[in-house]
């Protein structure tokens, strides 16, 4: 079950809603938060790949030989931003165990809002794969308008963005800034504070994830 609108893809399937709303809960066991969003990585993942092409390769079943669809073209590059990114990081890779992983470290300054670069690394031959870029909370959106301006410096043409939750404001400054790159997430929340949370969201996610908060 989807929604789509102007380049931004709900996934609103039972299970990812069900797993998302244990996630808001504020007394979730750390453990359980990052066991839920690597389950929930795993869906969201199943459809951002949904529309991957295939080609026709001949098998040989335990019956007889038969013509087959696979994945065609190079493998995908998954591209979390650190560090929360990395919990999305698991479970996609479960379903695609060949894809290469670059690795774009990101920090908000909670002064400016602003995105912060400390760490890049990225395969060296990005421009000819597909590659998500992944982080639980689309909030302004400087992060991720930072990390794929970095792809595109290296290279990259055919990106996408997926999220756990978004804010209509992050939604706007990504989809204004690279109106090329189409946004998959479990909601779209009402709005972002004064500190650049997303309300009603589910906090930072990093630090939910690591223990941290």
């Amino acid at each position: 079950m989807t929604a789509s609108q102007d380049g931004v893809t709900v996934v609103d399937h039972p299970l990812v809603q069900h797993k998302l709303t244990l996630m808001r809960e504020k007394d979730r066991s750390t453990k359980s938060f990052r066991q839920l969003l690597n389950e929930i990585g795993m869906l969201l993942c199943y459809e951002v790949t949904r529309d991957l092409p295939t080609e026709l390769i001949e098998i040989e079943t335990p019956l007889q030989k038969s013509m087959q669809p696979i994945i065609s073209g190079k493998k995908l590059v998954f591209a979390p931003i650190l560090r929360a990114g990395v919990g999305f990081l698991d479970g996609m890779l479960e379903l695609v165990p060949a894809a290469r992983v670059a690795h774009i470290g990101l920090y908000r300054d909670p002064d400016t809002l602003q995105a912060v670069e400390y760490y890049f690394k990225a395969p060296s031959d990005i421009a000819d794969r597909m590659i998500v870029v992944m982080d639980p909370m689309l909030a302004t959106a400087n992060s991720a308008v930072a990390a794929v301006e970095r792809l595109k410096e290296r290279g990259a043409k055919d990106l996408r963005f997926v999220c756990l939750l978004a804010a209509p404001e992050g939604i706007a400054r990504l989809r204004g800034a690279h109106p090329d790159v189409r946004i998959w997430t479990a909601a779209i929340d009402e709005r972002l504070n004064d500190h650049g949370y997303i309300v009603p969201g589910l906090g930072d996610a990093g630090d939910r994830m690591f223990g941290t908060r």
